[in-house]
């Protein structure tokens, strides 16, 4: 089982292009809860730690969790409300947000006794890792399953408009890095962090999306692998970097690579083959308006 912890969230995407003061339409989102949606989807095995308002916001996103076959048996619940992000579309594309996360259900998750059995990697991100006093439950869960030779993902997916004190959350992002086994940055990420992270006591594997150039890998033996991007009329960008997430552990796990080490082993052939992978499927989710990740049917088989 692949266990992703994380906010799950309202997007409010821009509907009517042109208008002053578009329409706003509710979507399920939020990047932990993307990648879990995208996971199930792909037919993975798959549970969502979190905490979710009783709302009918939070009603809306653990159905749709449900109906993608994600087990929603460790998500925690709460009164507060659930927090809303309102998206803004720009010409290629790509999209900004604003937050409105303060008293929200999300940012009180606290550390789990343990998590589902059978786990054997744990994938994180984005605002739940900003937000505390969650953030620092997180942190925990991270730091508490890497000791435990479990294989961690991580996206931090930076939001700089939530992040008050940048040089803290750098010197903190500093830290989770040897209890991270993959990496997947976007460019932005990269420019806004300092640069990819390098070095022995990183990542195994660093994963950078560049946008319409595609994907790369470089891993910790200083190997590096790069694909193009699958063509596609982008629609937006919106949970594309977390159909990422999906795709890349999805991948790793047809080819048993869910553990500490075994990405070292991988070859430059089935790096190549997962990346590809990873860019057909956010070519899908492109296509589509909002966080819409692709079921396996769509995809070409691993």
């Amino acid at each position: 089982m692949i266990v992703v912890a994380g906010e799950a969230l309202i997007d409010l995407v821009p509907h009517g292009a042109g208008a002053p003061l578009p329409a706003l339409l509710p979507r399920p989102g939020g990047g932990p809860y993307n990648t879990a949606l995208a996971l199930g989807r792909l037919g993975a095995d798959v549970a969502f730690c979190s905490r979710v308002s009783d709302d009918g916001f939070g009603e809306a996103l653990l159905g749709g969790l449900r109906a993608a076959g994600v087990d929603v048996s460790p998500v925690q619940r709460g009164p507060e409300p659930t927090t809303l992000a309102v998206a803004a579309i720009g010409a290629d594309g790509s999209a900004g947000y604003g937050f409105y996360a303060e008293g929200t259900a999300d940012r009180l998750f606290t550390l789990p006794a343990a998590l589902p059995a059978g786990a054997r990697a744990l994938a994180l991100g984005t605002c739940s890792l900003v937000l505390e006093p969650g953030a620092s439950a997180y942190e925990a869960l991270l730091l508490r399953e890497a000791g435990c030779g479990l294989f961690t993902l991580l996206d931090p997916n930076i939001r700089p408009g939530l992040i008050p004190d940048a040089d803290a959350y750098r010197a903190r992002f500093a830290g989770w890095l040897p209890h991270v086994t993959l990496l997947k940055l976007s460019e932005d990420d990269a420019g806004w962090l300092g640069g990819v992270p390098k070095g022995p006591d990183g990542p195994e594997a660093v994963v950078l999306t560049r946008a319409g150039a595609g994907l790369s890998v470089r891993t910790a033996s200083g190997r590096e692998v790069s694909v193009p991007a699958a063509p596609v009329t982008v629609a937006d960008t919106i949970g594309a970097g977390d159909t990422v997430n999906a795709a890349l552990l999805h991948a790793l796990a047809a080819r048993d690579a869910l553990s500490p080490g075994a990405l070292r082993n991988l070859g430059p052939d089935a790096w190549h083959d997962v990346l590809s992978f990873a860019a057909r499927a956010a070519a899908v989710t492109c296509s589509r308006t909002g966080a819409e990740p692709p079921y396996a049917a769509e995809l070409p088989a691993l």
